[in-house]
């Protein structure tokens, strides 16, 4: 009979909540934003250099982004979902 109880409890339990999966989500942005604009910067021709790829969007803001969007993936999984929940017991 305990067995049957634990069984339903763990079933309806999820490890993150709601909000942890939106921060997830705004950090896989941020992550995703930072790479596109790494992006580019290559040239056809060997024997001709580009100066582009030392551009401030590839050396400042992308990887600026990147870091970002890993610092809010931290924070999301550190998050306690049941806070609100403890709190009010």
């Amino acid at each position: 009979m305990g067995e049957k109880k634990r069984k339903e409890d763990s079933k309806n339990e999820f490890i993150f909540g709601k909000k942890n999966y939106k921060f997830m989500l705004i950090g896989l942005a941020f992550i995703a934003i930072g790479f596109i604009l790494m992006a580019g910067g290559g040239s056809d021709d060997l024997n001709v250099f580009d100066e582009s790829i030392f551009s401030w969007r590839r050396i400042r803001l992308a990887p600026t982004l990147v870091l970002i969007g890993f610092g809010i993936q931290v924070y999301a999984i550190l998050l306690n979902p049941n806070k609100e929940k403890n709190s009010k017991e």
